[in-house]
């Protein structure tokens, strides 16, 4: 572990994103499934910036992390081409799992339009059992670790 990374405050994740055509419904504002989407984008690059893309970590560490839980919470209604952040971070590490949150803010009105967690297991490649986490890996990942207070504090209207 490099000496200055103690040094550094963990600090939630953060990608810019826009409402496609493919993501909203007759209606005209934000489909449902398109946050599934925008959790994989963010929790895919939130691990790269970690240093530990899941073309290595797989690998590397001889496992897989499929997701065995999925909640969100749908709380205002982006509409094609409305800008969003997706800020994502660890809320909790167990033996064996990771959870993750996602909050979808709306930049133009500063609405949080959605928010989710999803918890992903540590599971042997073949047996697909759960496995401890590396510990290695733990460490990496301390880097976005934060309270959804702390995560949200520098979104949210006063």
């Amino acid at each position: 572990m490099p000496p200055y990374f103690s040094l550094v405050q963990p600090k939630p994740f953060v990608i810019d994103e826009y409402v496609r055509w493919s993501d909203v419904d007759h209606a005209g504002i934000i489909y449902y499934g398109a946050y599934v989407r925008f959790f994989e984008i963010a929790e895919t690059e939130m691990f790269r910036d970690l240093g530990a893309p899941y073309s290595v970590l797989f690998d590397r560490f001889d496992f897989w992390l499929p997701r065995v839980h999925l909640d969100v919470d749908f709380l205002f209604p982006p509409k094609l081409d409305d800008q969003l952040k997706v800020v994502a971070y660890f809320t909790k590490f167990g033996r064996s799992s990771l959870h993750i949150n996602f909050d979808v803010w709306h930049v133009e009105t500063g609405q949080m339009a959605a928010r989710g967690k999803e918890v992903l297991v540590c599971t042997n490649r073949q047996s697909l059992k759960s496995k401890p986490l590396p510990e290695e890996l733990l460490t990496l990942l301390r880097g976005h670790h934060v309270t959804p207070d702390n995560a949200r504090s520098e979104y949210q209207k006063t």
